[in-house]
Protein backbone atom coordinates (compact mmCIF):
# COMPACT_ATOMS: atom_id res chain seq x y z
CA UNK A 1 0.00 0.00 0.00
CA UNK A 2 1.90 3.07 -1.11
CA UNK A 3 -1.28 5.50 0.12
CA UNK A 4 -2.97 4.56 3.12
CA UNK A 5 -6.48 6.77 3.37
CA UNK A 6 -7.97 7.67 6.70
CA UNK A 7 -11.86 8.19 7.33
CA UNK A 8 -12.55 11.15 9.36
CA UNK A 9 -12.03 11.58 13.21
CA UNK A 10 -15.56 12.00 14.24
CA UNK A 11 -14.95 11.04 18.33
CA UNK A 12 -11.50 12.99 18.69
CA UNK A 13 -8.46 14.96 17.48
CA UNK A 14 -5.68 14.22 14.80
CA UNK A 15 -2.12 15.05 15.75
CA UNK A 16 0.54 15.11 13.24
CA UNK A 17 4.89 15.60 14.41
CA UNK A 18 7.50 16.43 12.79
CA UNK A 19 10.50 14.56 12.05
CA UNK A 20 11.29 12.40 15.05
CA UNK A 21 14.82 11.08 14.19
CA UNK A 22 14.76 8.49 17.15
CA UNK A 23 13.70 11.27 19.66
CA UNK A 24 10.79 9.62 21.04
CA UNK A 25 11.10 11.01 25.00
CA UNK A 26 10.29 13.84 23.37
CA UNK A 27 7.22 12.32 21.78
CA UNK A 28 5.73 10.75 25.09
CA UNK A 29 6.42 13.84 26.74
CA UNK A 30 4.21 15.73 23.91
CA UNK A 31 1.44 13.49 24.08
CA UNK A 32 1.16 14.12 27.87
CA UNK A 33 0.96 17.62 27.76
CA UNK A 34 -1.81 17.65 25.16
CA UNK A 35 -3.57 14.86 27.16
CA UNK A 36 -3.74 12.70 23.83
CA UNK A 37 -6.13 10.12 24.28
CA UNK A 38 -4.93 6.90 22.44
CA UNK A 39 -9.01 5.49 22.62
CA UNK A 40 -10.43 8.42 20.20
CA UNK A 41 -7.21 10.56 18.94
CA UNK A 42 -4.60 9.73 16.69
CA UNK A 43 -1.15 10.69 15.92
CA UNK A 44 -0.04 10.79 12.59
CA UNK A 45 3.85 11.15 11.46
CA UNK A 46 5.98 12.62 8.54
CA UNK A 47 8.50 10.21 8.65
CA UNK A 48 12.24 10.06 8.91
CA UNK A 49 11.38 8.16 12.51
CA UNK A 50 14.83 6.98 12.77
CA UNK A 51 18.42 7.42 12.73
CA UNK A 52 20.19 10.11 14.22
CA UNK A 53 18.76 9.98 17.72
CA UNK A 54 18.94 7.86 20.97
CA UNK A 55 15.73 5.66 20.55
CA UNK A 56 15.35 4.49 17.22
CA UNK A 57 15.21 1.14 18.00
CA UNK A 58 11.57 1.85 19.75
CA UNK A 59 10.54 2.80 16.13
CA UNK A 60 8.63 -0.57 16.20
CA UNK A 61 6.88 0.09 19.19
CA UNK A 62 5.27 2.84 18.35
CA UNK A 63 4.55 1.16 14.49
CA UNK A 64 2.09 -0.77 16.83
CA UNK A 65 0.23 1.44 17.82
CA UNK A 66 -3.24 1.39 15.96
CA UNK A 67 -3.55 4.87 16.70
CA UNK A 68 0.10 5.62 15.09
CA UNK A 69 0.02 6.08 11.35
CA UNK A 70 3.68 7.73 9.76
CA UNK A 71 4.73 7.83 5.98
CA UNK A 72 7.99 7.13 4.79
CA UNK A 73 10.99 9.09 4.87
CA UNK A 74 14.35 9.16 3.18
CA UNK A 75 15.67 7.80 6.37
CA UNK A 76 13.50 4.96 6.50
CA UNK A 77 14.19 4.58 2.73
CA UNK A 78 17.87 5.12 3.15
CA UNK A 79 17.27 1.95 5.58
CA UNK A 80 16.12 -0.28 3.38
CA UNK A 81 18.50 0.48 0.48
CA UNK A 82 21.18 -0.25 2.95
CA UNK A 83 19.33 -3.82 3.75
CA UNK A 84 18.39 -4.33 -0.22
CA UNK A 85 21.25 -3.26 -2.18
CA UNK A 86 24.48 -3.69 -0.15
CA UNK A 87 27.31 -2.28 0.50
CA UNK A 88 27.29 1.30 -1.13
CA UNK A 89 24.04 1.73 -0.05
CA UNK A 90 25.07 0.90 3.51
CA UNK A 91 27.74 3.06 3.77
CA UNK A 92 25.36 5.82 2.99
CA UNK A 93 22.79 4.66 5.52
CA UNK A 94 25.82 5.00 8.13
CA UNK A 95 26.97 8.17 7.09
CA UNK A 96 23.62 9.46 7.60
CA UNK A 97 23.06 8.16 11.19
CA UNK A 98 22.17 4.40 10.85
CA UNK A 99 24.50 2.84 12.91
CA UNK A 100 22.35 2.02 15.49
CA UNK A 101 20.54 -0.21 13.18
CA UNK A 102 23.37 -2.01 12.46
CA UNK A 103 24.18 -2.60 15.90
CA UNK A 104 20.61 -4.40 16.47
CA UNK A 105 20.64 -8.14 16.73
CA UNK A 106 19.10 -10.28 13.60
CA UNK A 107 15.71 -10.43 15.13
CA UNK A 108 15.67 -6.72 16.09
CA UNK A 109 16.81 -5.72 12.53
CA UNK A 110 14.58 -7.98 10.95
CA UNK A 111 11.65 -6.20 12.85
CA UNK A 112 12.55 -2.89 12.05
CA UNK A 113 13.27 -3.22 8.21
CA UNK A 114 9.66 -5.06 8.35
CA UNK A 115 7.61 -2.20 10.17
CA UNK A 116 9.42 0.32 7.65
CA UNK A 117 8.91 -1.34 4.87
CA UNK A 118 4.98 -1.70 5.28
CA UNK A 119 5.05 2.56 5.55
CA UNK A 120 3.05 3.92 2.89
CA UNK A 121 4.75 7.09 0.77
CA UNK A 122 1.14 9.48 1.74
CA UNK A 123 -1.47 9.59 4.34
CA UNK A 124 -4.54 10.94 3.41
CA UNK A 125 -7.22 12.14 6.01
CA UNK A 126 -10.51 13.08 5.50
CA UNK A 127 -11.87 16.09 7.23
CA UNK A 128 -15.04 18.34 7.25
CA UNK A 129 -14.67 20.08 3.60
CA UNK A 130 -11.97 17.81 1.65
CA UNK A 131 -9.05 15.97 2.56
CA UNK A 132 -5.49 17.03 4.18
CA UNK A 133 -2.17 14.81 3.07
CA UNK A 134 0.96 13.85 4.56
CA UNK A 135 4.27 12.84 2.61
CA UNK A 136 7.43 13.35 3.89
CA UNK A 137 9.05 16.21 1.72
CA UNK A 138 6.97 17.64 -0.95
CA UNK A 139 3.82 16.49 -4.01
CA UNK A 140 4.94 16.17 -7.04
CA UNK A 141 3.53 19.19 -9.42
CA UNK A 142 1.53 20.10 -6.28
CA UNK A 143 -1.05 17.80 -7.79
CA UNK A 144 -2.60 15.60 -5.11
CA UNK A 145 -4.83 13.99 -6.94
CA UNK A 146 -2.36 12.52 -9.82
CA UNK A 147 -0.61 11.29 -6.92
CA UNK A 148 -3.21 9.93 -5.48
CA UNK A 149 -3.88 8.04 -8.51
CA UNK A 150 -0.51 6.53 -8.87
CA UNK A 151 0.11 5.66 -5.58
CA UNK A 152 -3.37 3.86 -5.91
CA UNK A 153 -2.09 1.73 -8.96
CA UNK A 154 1.43 1.79 -7.15
CA UNK A 155 2.85 3.50 -10.50
CA UNK A 156 4.81 5.88 -8.42
CA UNK A 157 7.58 7.20 -10.74
CA UNK A 158 11.03 8.21 -10.09
CA UNK A 159 10.62 11.40 -9.83
CA UNK A 160 8.18 10.74 -7.44
CA UNK A 161 10.36 9.45 -5.37
CA UNK A 162 12.49 11.87 -5.49
CA UNK A 163 10.04 14.80 -4.58
CA UNK A 164 8.42 12.77 -1.91
CA UNK A 165 11.20 11.66 -0.23
CA UNK A 166 13.93 14.72 -1.02
CA UNK A 167 12.74 17.08 -2.62
CA UNK A 168 13.64 20.90 -0.57
CA UNK A 169 12.87 23.33 -3.07
CA UNK A 170 9.70 25.06 -1.60
CA UNK A 171 11.40 25.78 1.78
CA UNK A 172 15.00 26.91 -0.69
CA UNK A 173 12.29 29.14 -2.69
CA UNK A 174 10.08 30.06 0.33
CA UNK A 175 6.89 28.52 -1.60
CA UNK A 176 6.37 26.96 -4.97
CA UNK A 177 2.71 27.37 -5.14
CA UNK A 178 -0.72 26.08 -4.03
CA UNK A 179 -0.91 21.76 -3.96
CA UNK A 180 -4.07 21.19 -5.62
CA UNK A 181 -6.74 18.56 -4.37
CA UNK A 182 -5.72 18.83 -0.57
CA UNK A 183 -6.73 21.68 1.61
CA UNK A 184 -3.59 21.55 3.74
CA UNK A 185 -0.27 19.15 2.93
CA UNK A 186 1.80 18.98 6.10
CA UNK A 187 5.42 17.52 5.79
CA UNK A 188 9.01 17.45 6.96
CA UNK A 189 12.57 16.77 6.05
CA UNK A 190 13.79 20.50 6.10
CA UNK A 191 14.51 21.16 9.52
CA UNK A 192 13.16 24.98 10.40
CA UNK A 193 13.58 27.38 13.33
CA UNK A 194 9.99 27.05 13.73
CA UNK A 195 7.16 25.33 11.94
CA UNK A 196 6.12 27.43 9.07
CA UNK A 197 3.41 27.41 5.76
CA UNK A 198 4.70 27.79 2.24
CA UNK A 199 1.54 27.93 0.08
CA UNK A 200 -1.08 25.59 1.45
CA UNK A 201 1.99 23.00 2.88
CA UNK A 202 2.88 23.39 6.57
CA UNK A 203 6.39 22.05 7.58
CA UNK A 204 6.81 20.59 10.97
CA UNK A 205 10.39 19.29 11.27
CA UNK A 206 11.91 22.06 13.72
CA UNK A 207 15.12 19.93 14.55
CA UNK A 208 14.49 18.18 17.74
CA UNK A 209 17.42 15.42 16.91
CA UNK A 210 19.57 18.63 16.64
CA UNK A 211 18.60 20.64 19.91
CA UNK A 212 16.05 22.42 18.71
CA UNK A 213 12.32 21.43 19.56
CA UNK A 214 9.66 18.67 18.52
CA UNK A 215 6.21 19.49 17.29
CA UNK A 216 2.97 18.82 16.96
CA UNK A 217 0.00 20.25 14.54
CA UNK A 218 -3.53 19.13 15.10
CA UNK A 219 -5.45 19.43 12.15
CA UNK A 220 -8.81 19.92 14.09
CA UNK A 221 -8.32 23.70 14.86
CA UNK A 222 -4.70 24.20 13.87
CA UNK A 223 -2.82 24.48 16.89
CA UNK A 224 0.81 24.21 17.14
CA UNK A 225 2.35 22.66 20.34
CA UNK A 226 6.08 22.00 20.29
CA UNK A 227 8.77 20.96 23.10
CA UNK A 228 12.45 21.14 23.23
CA UNK A 229 14.81 18.37 23.27
CA UNK A 230 16.05 16.86 26.24
CA UNK A 231 13.26 15.92 27.98
CA UNK A 232 11.99 12.12 30.00
CA UNK A 233 10.84 9.49 28.36
CA UNK A 234 6.82 9.00 28.90
CA UNK A 235 6.32 5.45 28.13
CA UNK A 236 2.23 5.39 29.20
CA UNK A 237 0.90 5.37 25.89
CA UNK A 238 3.04 2.31 24.38
CA UNK A 239 0.86 -0.93 24.82
CA UNK A 240 2.74 -3.45 26.62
Amino acid sequence: MMIRKLPRNTEGRDWVVGDLHGCFSQLGRLLSIIAFNPACDRLLSVGDLIDRGPESHLAVQWLAQPWFHAVRGNHEQMALDAMRNPPDNQERHLCNGGAWLAEQGQAERDACLAAISQLPLALEIAVVGGRIGVVHADCPDNDWRSLSARLDADNPSEQDYSTLLWSRSRVKNGGGGQVQGVNLLLVGHTPQEHAIMYDNVMHLDTGAVYGGKLTLFCINDFVEVSLPANVEYMAQFLVH
